[in-house]
Parts: C-alpha cells; structure tokens; sequence
C-alpha cells in the first residue's frame, strides 16, 4: 500500500520516509511499539519481502526510509523470550530483562537488560539487520530516555541506566564506523544535548533527535485561540534553539503520531474543534508549516497533514485521500514550500544553509521576521516575515540584509492556496539603505516594507545577478 503511494510521495517533494514499527507484534492492528519478535517484520504488512521491496521502489523515486525501532521494551504481549529459560525473579522476566526495579517501563514491565553481553549482542544485531539486510537508511529509535533512565528523565540521577547509555554508544560508534552516512535518529525529549554529541565526546552519537523545544511552542502559538496568547518570543526560542551548534541536529515537526493522538489532535482540530477545514484552521495550521519548513533543522511532517487530515490518529482509521482533491491549493501550499526549502528554483538556497539571525521579533504587533543563509548574497539570503495575529499590515518596516528588489517567493494568503484566503498581494521589495543614526534597522544596514496578511507568512529572497 505505500508502495503505491510512492509516486506521489515524490511528487510533493519528500526525500525520505519513517516508517512505524514493523516488528512482528500481538494481533494486526497497533501503531507497532508492542514488538514481540524483533527480527521479524510482520506478516500484516506483508512480511519481509513485501518490506525489502517497498525500500527498493522508495530508493527507486529517490525516497530514503527510516525505520522506527524499539529497544526501551519489548512486547508485552506474544514475548517469546519471556522468562526464556524459565528462571526468572518474582515473576520478572528472566534473562533477557531486568528481574529488579529496572524493568519497569511506562508501556510493561519488559525492559531489556542492557547489562548482559548477549542483550546487549541481540539488540546490535537487530540494528545492523535493518541496515545490512534490508538496505534502511536511518534509524529513529523510539524512546532512548527510557533506555538511559529508569523513568526517562534527568532530574534523578540517582535512576540512570549507565549500561543503556553505553549500548547506544557502542552501537551508534560501530554503526557510523562500518555504514558512514546512515541516519541514527534519538526521540529522547529531554532536551539533552548530550545525544546529539560524538561518542568520543562522551555523547550517545545520535545524528539527530526529535526536537521538543519546536513542537509544543509553534504548536501553542498556532492552536492558541486568542492573538494575546501567542507568544513571539517564545517562537524565537524555537527556532534558533540548536544542539553543539549543529542545526541539523534538530529534527523539526507540528505534527506527530504522538502529538496527534492520545488525547491531542491534528494541528487544525486543535485549532477548530469540528470545523477543521475552515479559514482559522486552514490560515494557522499553514503559518505553522511555513515556520517548519524555514527554520534549520530536517523537517518533518506527518502522514496526511499536507492535505489537512482532521481528527486525530487511529490506526483503524484511514486517510481520507478526498482530502487531497478538496483541498488540493493546502497541498499545492506544501509542495510550495517544500521546493522553496529544498531550493529547487536556485533562490532560496539560505534555506538549507546552517544560519539564522531572527532580527525582528514585534510582540505586541505578533510579527516575526528572520534572516537565513549559508554563504550570503542573491540566491542564498532569505528573508522570512510572519504575522501571527488577526489584523493585515500594511506597510510593515523590516530590516534586509542588502539594497535592491526583495522578491516574494511565497506568500501564505494566495488564494490559489484556497478560495477563502484573503489574498492580500505583497509587491516585491525594493530595500533602500537605512538612515537612522546607527544607520540600521533591525540590525541590518537595508530596510523595506512588506504587506503582511493574518496569520501568513511571506518568503523574499534576492535574484542572482
């Protein structure tokens, strides 16, 4: 079935897919966080086959995949290695866990013990499998603050796991040792900038790990239904919040299995509770997707929220692709940004550059306006200004990194995106020199003016001469 989404996986412009656990589990319906057989991908999906086969046809349009693996637990449920000998402590589960305080997780009473050798050997195997026999890209695994803390946080040192931490070096360093370039992906929510840092650092080596400091303030600035709720200081923070310095550490999104699920819903829902398809949900769940999608990081989005999936996530559920026709201009809107971050037209290259400088944050107004680049100049500067409150400005001074014609590239209102946007035209930008006694606004030696419609967001950049 995703196979044959694949085509048009390319088409919006995705690179790269994270596919939810596929480890054999009890029955055959589950988001796949239950594994019972590591080593076996489930026959519901089609087995192993049917799994090497849909990374061939995503290799194929140019698409990676990323698996999600769990080693914080195993199972509950169809555990064949439970108390796999029969000896066991007060009913724990014997060998291939923890039999003390240690094996309690938040899902079951099953986590591995990382301690012993042949664990330890049966979860590195299981990684290089994913990698060697069925060619993944990258690997995301699933809750790591649970493998290096009995109850997943930092304020208890007292309940650190040492010998988990020292699993993911050990395999992390052996896997960048043997397959440089695979993606080794930490959702670990702690903040930790310890995870993102190389083993001979003492860091866990991860390359990347899901981004907490993005998610719940840009999801809060949009969902907030009062103007006065948002706020643009804290959606600075989250976007220039980084780990060792390195941009790409971060890994970026609004919208997660578990951010849209378990008592939370789609950005939209939470926006317009039963009405996910009007304007207010429509205009803040896209300014959202615009800050995303320019700010440093790897973005990602969840299955669905390009075409404005409502609800929330179930997997009995699913997608309603008459979505994607209905609102066919959200998509467009999607496919829009994700070729101005992937700097398909030669202009917006600052998009995947490292940089930001956010030199314009107006609280009281609800407008932010920031700088991104790798090198500089025509072509690499990008200029992004967000409006984040009900009232169309008209006028609005910023700063800009150099004289001259600022073109808009993208403009969150245009109604080709949807009939009932306003379609507030923003002309290009001619910057003149500022003239204020520092002779800078903003911090910038340039300043223009931008029309900025509710709750958009407008994206310049410079032609190369």
């Amino acid at each position: 079935g995703v196979i044959d989404r694949l085509p048009y996986l390319a088409e919006l412009g995705i690179n790269a897919i994270e596919i939810m656990p596929v480890a054999e589990f009890a029955g055959d319906y589950s988001w796949g966080y239950n594994p019972a057989f590591p080593f076996a991908v489930t026959t519901s999906y089609g087995g192993r086959e049917a799994f090497r086969e849909l990374v061939t046809a995503a290799h194929a349009q140019g698409i990676g995949v990323i698996m999600d693996v769990v080693y914080n637990h195993f199972g509950p449920q169809d555990l064949s290695l439970w108390q796999f000998d029969g000896w066991h402590v007060d009913g724990k589960g014997g060998i291939y866990f923890y039999n003390d305080w240690r094996s309690k997780t938040p899902w079951a009473d099953t986590r591995p013990d990382y301690g012993r050798l042949p664990v330890r050997q049966f979860i590195r195997d299981n990684v290089f499998m994913w990698f060697e026999e069925f060619g993944v890209d990258g690997l995301r695994w699933d809750a790591t603050n649970y493998i290096r803390h009995a109850h997943g946080h930092d304020g208890d040192p007292g309940a650190a796991i040492e010998a988990g931490w020292q699993l993911m070096q050990t395999i992390n360093a052996e896997v960048q040792e043997k397959l440089p370039g695979k993606l080794l992906i930490a959702e670990d929510l702690q903040n930790n900038t310890a995870v993102t840092l190389p083993v001979a650092q003492g860091g866990l080596g991860f390359t990347a790990q899901w981004e907490a400091q993005f998610v719940h303030p840009i999801r809060h600035a949009v969902i907030a239904a009062l103007d006065e709720e948002r706020e643009i200081t804290a959606v600075s923070a989250a976007l220039t919040t980084r780990d060792n310095d390195n941009p790409w550490s971060r890994l970026l999104y609004t919208e997660s299995h578990d951010e849209v699920a378990n008592g939370k819903a789609r950005v939209p829902e939470e926006i317009s509770h039963g009405a996910a398809d009007n304007f207010y949900a429509k205009k803040r769940s896209t300014l959202g997707a615009a800050l995303l999608f320019t700010a440093p990081g790897i973005p990602m989005i969840f299955q669905g929220q390009e075409f404005l999936e409502d609800g929330w996530f179930d997997d009995h559920v699913p997608l309603d692709w008459q979505k994607a026709v209905a609102n066919a201009g959200i998509l467009c809107l999607y496919r829009d940004l994700i070729a101005l971050r992937r700097n398909r037209y030669g202009r917006t290259h600052g998009l995947q550059g490292p940089h930001i400088n956010v030199m314009h944050v107006n609280n009281d107004q609800k407008v932010i306006a920031y700088h991104r680049w790798e090198f500089g100049g025509p072509g690499d500067d990008v200029i992004v200004v967000a409006n984040f409150s009900h009232r169309p400005l008209d006028g609005y001074t910023i700063g800009l990194p150099r004289a001259g014609r600022w073109c808009v590239r993208f403009n969150c209102d245009d109604q080709t995106y949807d009939a009932s946007f306003g379609g507030h035209c923003c002309p290009d930008v001619i910057a003149a020199p500022a003239r204020d006694d520092a002779h800078t606004f903003d911090g910038m030696p340039c300043l223009g003016n931008v029309t900025l419609a509710p709750y958009s967001a407008l994206i310049l950049s410079q032609d190369q001469a």
